[in-house]
């Protein structure tokens, strides 16, 4: 049945769906809205299964604080163009603005909530038909709580952050949320960087150490042994050695045979202590580049760290959490 042009347009009012999707549906409902609309949705849902197993590397990161709660909030899809479409932005900002108001403390309960004709899901998945990507919901991150600044990077819906400090500090807050930004903090101090990630960090620093410890003696072996150390440096060196004429295969047989018999000892016989002290020192480096507080802050003159200009603007201004999420990989 033939459909009109006002019928068509409410239809994409309350769908956002194309204009030919809309009228290609309210001709299979014969002009019925309710229909017409969950023929939308079930086209949705159909695209949302068929590419499923896709990659959702794009989309819009938004954050929001309001009464005393922020959130921040991704909307994934699978290009950049879809990413760019401003009704995907604005599906992103109205899911973000109902997640705040509601004070949504999981992803779960940000889905379950009313929008449009149904959930938050439901409008997600009716999207996914519309532009024939997949899209999802991700990186759900709140603070609750008074003097929370956020910052989203550069316009671009990509990177925001969210800081918490413990008195009004709007400059400071915003100054930091751009460092958490730049510098991808772990932990806002060294007390609070996760046990797991502490022990992961001593066993490379104590990997690293030894690494180090054991190349420093091979290679000294290999001088005095009188082998050219690029030679020695690799198989594949040896085995261009040996083609080039530089070395025998005598000769290659006896430098891995130096390397294998000098790491060994130096393994055998390695200073625990020293190695402690070297690693501790590795870990120290670490808290300074990865906690919050330890960091320098490159935009600010003189380059304190962020404890020195909180410090500076006022001795009991401090940071109490922060959050901060990114479509790049890192």
């Amino acid at each position: 049945m033939a459909v009109s042009i006002e019928e068509i347009k409410k239809l994409r009012t309350m769908t956002g769906a194309g204009l030919g999707d809309c009228k290609k549906a309210l001709a299979e409902a014969n002009g019925d809205m309710e229909a017409a609309i969950e023929i939308i949705r079930k086209k949705g849902q159909a695209v949302a299964a068929k590419r499923s197993d896709r990659e959702t590397s794009n989309g819009c990161v938004l954050v929001k604080a309001e009464n005393g709660f922020a959130a921040i909030i991704a909307l994934k899809c699978e290009t950049d163009f879809v990413a760019n479409n401003k009704d995907f932005i604005a599906l992103t900002q109205q899911t973000l603005d109902a997640a705040v108001a509601n004070k949504c403390k999981t992803l779960d309960e940000v889905k379950a909530l009313p929008l449009g004709n149904g959930t938050v899901q439901d409008a997600v998945t009716d999207r996914s038909g519309i532009t024939g990507e997949k899209m999802e919901l991700d990186g759900y991150m709140t603070l609750e709580g008074e003097n929370i600044s956020t910052y989203n990077h550069q316009g671009r819906n990509v990177l925001c952050t969210m800081v918490q400090l413990s008195k009004p500090a709007e400059e400071q807050g915003h100054n930091i949320a751009i460092q958490v930004a730049a510098m991808n903090p772990v932990a806002v101090d060294e007390a609070s960087v996760p046990q797991e990630v502490k022990d992961n960090e001593m066993k490379v620093a104590l990997e690293k150490t030894r690494e180090e410890q054991v190349k420093k003696a091979v290679e000294a072996a290999l001088k005095k042994a009188g082998f050219n150390l690029y030679i020695a440096e690799s198989e594949e060196h040896l085995e261009e050695g040996i083609r080039k004429g530089n070395i025998t295969e005598a000769q290659a047989d006896e430098i891995r045979k130096l390397k294998e018999e000098t790491a060994a000892a130096k393994l055998a016989n390695m200073p625990e202590q020293m190695i402690q002290n070297i690693a501790n020192g590795r870990m120290n480096k670490f808290y300074k580049d990865f906690t919050l507080v330890n960091q320098e802050m490159s935009l600010i003159d003189d380059n304190p760290t962020v404890a020195e200009y909180l410090k500076k603007s006022d001795k009991e201004l401090s940071v109490i959490a922060f959050r901060r999420f990114t479509l790049s990989a890192e």
